[in-house]
């Protein structure tokens, strides 16, 4: 049985120039180069365009598909795409379209060549349309300040657009060596394990028991043979625990609670949107293009404060989403917590006769205490071998 198809294209065209001789040319040809240091966001779509998670984008969209794909989650051209793919910056200077220039990496030192892009255009986003594109895609409750919107305008209002080829896959690959991987690395090593149904699961959090029972859950439910375990490895908003300390955490839960061949620990090189619905349905495609069955969409998905109801990641594929726009499954989850009365961890949906008190429920802001203070949270909350990595990191904060 052949693997899931990725989005829109029969096979994966990431691109990553793999061509030694090709992408030392490139890297030769760009120091002669117009250069920008582009955003983080930028750099970060450039890692996922090289890696084929972006399957079957060419490059940075332009402004109209960029506006489309705000309003009606589709480019001008059909294709179903659920947000922007830009490189925004605050200024062009000289660089027109028609022109060839070197995209340099802004989170690593020296700027290193990123990409090479051919400019297709270069236009101007009113206030009007970068609002727009913010309430549509981030969908923020004002007047709460949300991140992502932040972030998202702090780049400036210049779209470059055109194609690009990826020349490195910036600080992900040398930091991350056990954990990064391209969709390219995860489809193969899929079929090297012999998968044929495969379900995702993405975080950006140490998971804690809860998440893991979830996990296993979902596989259990779904009857799949494997499940690959995909954390956000880019930035992330302040007081968020690091990459590799979640990195640890995961791989001590996995390496104990998890039958040998049935889990795949692996990371992605994205900065966080923090865009609840629209980035539930971008994650459901990342996953799609690396060769998951199924996707994991549970409670506030990729939420941030008050911005979306719980479930809003969720209803987004009934409601917005077209029938067959995505080939990947979506299993919707509860939050899951542990049930004093029945002694394991379960969807809180699925126990209609218990009161909150019933469960083990602690704030993020509880568990940080208890963690700083050097202090497990209970084993019904947490693995005692997962906090103690936690525990290490929260007092390293103290000192």
């Amino acid at each position: 049985m052949a693997l899931i198809k990725p989005h829109g294209s029969d096979k994966l065209n990431p691109l990553f120039v793999y061509d030694t001789a090709e992408n030392e040319a490139l890297q030769k040809e760009a120091e002669s180069l117009a250069s920008i240091v582009v955003s983080s966001a930028t750099a970060a779509n450039a890692v996922m365009l090289g890696g084929g998670y972006f399957n079957p984008l060419t490059g940075y969209m332009n402004k109209a598909d960029a506006l489309y794909v705000a309003t009606d989650m589709k480019t001008t051209s059909g294709l179903f795409w659920p947000t922007p793919v830009l490189n925004l910056v605050k200024a062009a200077g000289a660089i027109k379209a028609g022109d060839r220039i070197a995209l340099k990496d802004p989170n690593v030192e020296g700027h290193p060549v990123l990409a090479v892009m051919d400019v297709k255009a270069v236009e101007e986003f009113s206030d009007a349309e970068m609002a727009l594109m913010s309430e549509k895609v981030y969908r923020p409750k004002p007047p709460e300040v949300h991140p992502g919107v932040e972030a998202f305008n702090a780049q400036g209002k210049v779209c470059l657009s055109g194609p690009i080829k990826v020349l490195n896959f910036s600080y992900f690959q040398n930091e991350f060596p056990d954990t990064f991987r391209t969709a390219v690395e995860i489809r193969n090593e899929i079929t090297e394990r012999g998968w044929k149904k495969v379900v995702a699961f993405q975080t950006r959090n140490p998971m804690h028991l809860a998440h893991e029972e979830l996990c296993h859950m979902a596989m259990k439910r779904l009857g799949c043979d494997g499940l690959v375990i995909h954390m956000l490895l880019g930035k992330l908003k302040k007081g968020d625990i690091p990459a590799p300390v979640r990195d640890a955490a995961i791989r001590k839960m996995v390496e104990l609670y998890f039958p040998k061949n049935s889990a795949m620990i692996t990371g992605y090189g994205f900065d966080m949107l923090y865009a609840g619905p629209r980035e539930g349905v971008l994650h459901a495609i990342f996953r799609q293009n690396m060769g998951a069955t199924h996707f994991i969409v549970g409670r506030d998905h990729a939420g941030v404060g008050d911005h979306y109801g719980a479930f809003d990641a969720q209803k987004i594929f009934d409601d917005e989403v077209p029938a067959g726009a995505l080939k990947i499954e979506i299993f919707k989850a509860d939050h899951t917590a542990y049930s004093k009365k029945l002694d394991r961890v379960v969807m809180m949906c699925e126990a209609p006769d218990h009161k909150k008190e019933d469960f083990v429920l602690l704030s993020g802001t509880k568990v940080r205490e208890m963690l700083g203070k050097g202090i497990a949270p209970p084993k019904e909350f947490s693995r005692p071998e997962v906090a103690e990595i936690l525990i290490r990191y929260y007092q390293s904060l103290e000192k």
